[in-house]
């Protein structure tokens, strides 16, 4: 299998948009590539799956073991280029001074070779001595010895270049520092790509965006030399003779039967879903999970898909902006993270959608809720607009912008006490990034976040009922009992409603 990590010397480089104009050239190119994002990033993902119609999945040396990420690796097929796009730059990890959960970190796991993009606006011989520092720098442990092991970096790409000055810096750093250069993008005027809080914006609030990305291939198939970069990813000049023609899209998820057939919608279009359900289920026990999923609702780590699969859980989607009320023989409910912001009008609007969750929850459904999720059960959202909109009151509280961004990062949860999914003793890895805040008394919170680096905690996650939600996205699969026992609960509400499986 070959492959390689598209790293860069700090965020804003283009990491996202050079990932995304090489998945689709080597698409075309018969090259079958397989994308990944390292890092707790959805939105990244996002523009894989949606602009390229390339499921996605996350790389996560945080929340995974290493040899969890090794097999998820190993799990694509010998036909696949795998191509995983970095974090930040390329040895920042946790706390700012480690290189703990740093693109570095995750490739050398993996053992892929590493393509530096580097933004070269406003710069030409400057740019050699920052590959050179990048390629001579030796990271040190937690005790401050130096990490002996390869840089992996294996080629260069520039990024933002002058065309007329890209020949002779490439020959300059070829000739220095030993290192192909295998191509390059000039400055685009038609790349359009936005940010906001929370980073990039969506896929689908990018007009023409897929015709830009065409245009980018266009572009890269120019200025970027595919045979170095097979020889650099261990394809030895072959790897676009991988599967020539064939048709290799991600395929949509197809439920057990067309009655419970899932939605196939990605905010609000039809087509192919985000996520390939292939994993094997749990015959002995089934439940019928509703997945809120539209604009406002789209943060989903694929592993917390599979592992709810894995534990009998067949994923229905549906969508709060759009449908009337959650489909009635639902045992569960995961609604995830967002920008419920954004659609606070149109989801304050839904009013019997709002009613059937809070009537669900007053049953007694288990129900989780993740950042922007959580921010929809509650009584109020503050929208981006700045007015109050009722939402659906399944806890009390009012969600309002905060004054600045105040926890983010990774971070380890554990429970205060007996928590309907999770025991004492248990812990379960998440992250947060969010500048919407919550008006609730600190009784109301549960469970205590502590950050991996510096020794900051917090209070946070709430719980009413069999409703668990809170600002953390949760990793399912760093604690295998809390999937195991929202399945149990999913399964005897189930039994209880007369639901069969």
């Amino acid at each position: 299998m070959a492959g390689v990590m598209i790293a860069a010397p700090k965020s804003g480089s283009g990491k996202t948009m050079i990932t995304c104009g090489l998945l689709k050239l080597l698409d075309r190119k018969g090259w079958n590539p397989a994308p990944f994002k390292c890092g707790p990033d959805y939105i990244d993902g996002l523009f894989h799956n949606k602009v390229l119609g390339l499921e996605s999945g996350n790389l996560d040396s945080f929340f995974e073991e290493p040899d969890h990420m090794r097999e998820k690796i190993s799990h694509i097929s010998a036909d696949r280029f795998v191509v995983a796009e970095g974090v930040m730059g390329y040895f920042d990890g946790l706390g700012g001074i480690s290189t703990k959960g740093s693109t570095w970190e995750i490739s050398q796991i993996l053992e892929l070779p590493v393509i530096l993009v580097v933004d070269a606006k406003g710069a030409s011989l400057s740019l050699a001595a920052q590959v050179k520092g990048f390629l001579e720098y030796v990271p040190r442990d937690e005790e401050g010895k130096e990490i002996k092991c390869a840089n992996r970096i294996g080629g260069i790409l520039f990024n933002r270049i002058s065309p007329m000055i890209y020949g002779r810096v490439k020959a300059l750093i070829e000739e220095q520092l030993h290192v192909p250069v295998i191509g390059y993008v000039p400055e685009l005027d038609f790349l359009q790509v936005g940010s906001r809080h929370l980073g990039l914006v969506l896929p689908d609030e990018i007009d023409g965006l897929k015709g830009q990305m065409e245009r980018l291939a266009d572009c890269m198939e120019k200025t970027v030399d595919l045979d170095v970069l097979s020889m650099i990813s261990g394809g030895k000049g072959e790897a676009a003779e991988l599967n020539p023609g064939r048709e290799h899209r991600a395929r949509p998820g197809k439920a057990d039967s067309d009655e419970m057939n899932c939605r196939q919608m990605w905010c609000g279009k039809s087509g192919t879903a985000p996520f390939a359900h292939g994993c094997e289920k749990n015959s002995d026990r089934q439940f019928y999970l509703g997945v809120a999923l539209d604009e406002a609702f789209c943060f989903y780590y694929r592993d917390n898909l599979t592992a709810l699969e894995h534990a009998g859980a067949r994923l229905v989607y549906f969508s709060p902006l759009r449908d009337e009320t959650i489909p009635d023989y639902l045992d569960g409910l995961l609604f995830g993270g967002g920008y419920p912001e954004n659609y606070a009008g149109e989801l304050a609007g839904g009013i019997s959608m709002r009613s059937s969750v809070a009537d669900a929850a007053g049953r007694g459904m288990p129900i989780l809720g993740e950042c922007g999720g959580y921010l929809y059960l509650l009584e109020t959202l503050q929208g981006i607009d700045g007015k109050d909109y009722p939402m659906a009151g399944v806890l009390p509280g009012r969600g309002f912008r905060g004054d600045k961004k105040g926890r983010f990062g990774y971070i380890t949860l554990s429970p205060d006490g007996t928590l309907p999914y999770i025991l004492p003793g248990m812990e379960i890895k998440g992250h947060e990034f969010h500048y919407w805040d919550c008006e609730c008394g600190d009784e109301e919170y549960r469970m205590t976040a502590r950050k991996p680096v510096g020794g900051r905690s917090w209070r946070c996650m709430r719980t009413r009922g069999g409703v668990m939600a809170g600002f953390p996205h949760l990793y399912y699969p760093s604690c295998p009992g809390f999937t195991e026992r929202f399945a149990d609960r999913c399964i005897i509400f189930g039994r209880k409603m007369g639901h069969e499986s």
